[in-house]
């Protein structure tokens, strides 16, 4: 067994060390130049090399572009190349999938010195393969202009910052495919969502149409209704497209947005929105708009005889995480004994049944002046 000296064992602890401290940089990357920068820097450093260069294969150019370096003249980083041919040592290591250390280059019969290592003096190189599940990214090389031997310790050393730099590059690649395809996906689900917005205008057209065809007073009343309805769906899916984040909505804008597009119906009404900064679910989006939105057009028409009057839209954070959401006035009221949930005289008290479920809420009437509808959303992630 060989004897190691004390002063190669320190090296090769301090090599351990360096590669451990990496290997954390590594899983924390963002940016992949940066990271590559700091490998050719700490493998010099704990090759107690004068020049490190990592370089990225170009394959319509079948060349190794120097992306990152360490004791180079400042021009060569980013612009410099070297072939990637078997006749030259880095381009073997990236053809081969094998390390290539040449101890002395002055004597090497097996591959030219590249231009960039004969301008810079160096006499001796090793070179090792970045590589992942995806293919080569190109080669990590140690240069030296003095005389000394790399040997298989070094491979080993570079060899770990080369696999750390391959999983590096390839867990940045998914990430950025990952996030190209939600934007994707994102702007398809806003897309279909304007589109359903428009295609719900075209029907209260229609609907609109076969009102003004008819002589019948209760037709008229009927598709006047199924229109507003309609629209409102139109209105939901409006706010909808226009939210920052399509898988969780901002409670308070959303409602804001709805309750400033209803103002325009309301006549001499104030309508009024208070909201907490909260999120929910995208999927409880249409249904709680529905629900705002059939309650103040109920009171919009009913709560006022004299045609004014304030109307309150209310979404507040309960302490279990649910969700309060309330839409009342100050008018004259619902009849006596009026169940929401039981009634079958008016369609859309039905219709707001309907939604109460669909949002997980149940669904009661405050006691004070005037309507003031209450609905307690269950805690939802």
């Amino acid at each position: 067994m060989t004897e190691i000296s004390p002063e190669v064992l320190d090296l090769r602890l301090r090599q351990q060390a360096i590669l451990s401290d990496f290997g954390v940089e590594a899983l924390r990357a963002t940016e992949l130049l940066p990271l590559l920068q700091r490998a050719t820097e700490l493998c010099a450093e704990g090759m107690n090399a004068q020049f490190c260069k990592a370089l990225e294969y170009q394959p319509t150019q079948d060349m190794l572009l120097v992306c990152a370096g360490i004791g180079w003249e400042p021009d060569c980083i980013g612009r410099a190349v070297v072939g990637a041919d078997l006749a030259s040592p880095a381009g073997y290591a990236l053809k081969t999938g094998r390390p290539v250390i040449s101890n002395h280059l002055e004597n090497e019969t097996r591959f030219r010195t590249p231009e960039l290592m004969a301008s810079h003096g160096i006499r001796r190189a090793v070179n090792v393969l970045i590589t992942n599940r995806e293919g080569h990214y190109g080669v990590l090389e140690v240069d030296d202009t003095r005389e000394g031997m790399f040997g298989p310790a070094d491979i080993a050393f570079m060899q770990g910052f080369a696999n750390l730099l391959g999983s590096a590059i390839e867990r940045q690649r998914s990430e950025a495919q990952l996030k190209v395809a939600l934007e994707r996906q994102d702007l398809l689900s806003r897309e279909m969502s304007h589109r359903v917005k428009n295609s719900l205008a075209v029907v209260a057209g229609l609907l609109a149409l076969q009102a003004r065809g008819t002589d019948n007073e209760d037709v008229k009343s009927a598709l006047a209704d199924a229109r507003a309805r309609v629209e409102a769906v139109a209105q939901v899916h409006d706010q909808l497209w226009r939210q920052p984040d399509l898988t969780r909505i901002d409670v308070a804008g959303f409602l804001e947005a709805l309750c400033e597009k209803l103002t325009e119906t309301a006549g001499a009404h104030a309508l009024v929105c208070r909201a907490a900064a909260v999120t929910m679910p995208a999927d409880l989006a249409i249904p709680l708009g529905l629900f705002v939105n059939e309650l103040v057009t109920n009171a919009i028409k009913y709560a006022y005889p004299d045609g004014h009057g304030e109307i309150r839209v209310e979404a507040v954070m309960r302490e279990d995480g649910g969700l309060t959401v309330s839409v009342c006035d100050d008018g004259i009221g619902l009849p006596p004994g009026f169940d929401p949930l039981k009634t079958r005289a008016s369609l859309g008290m039905r219709v707001v049944g309907n939604l109460s479920r669909q949002l997980d809420g149940t669904l009661t009437l405050r006691p004070g002046k005037g309507a003031q509808f209450e609905l307690r959303m269950a805690p939802r992630g």
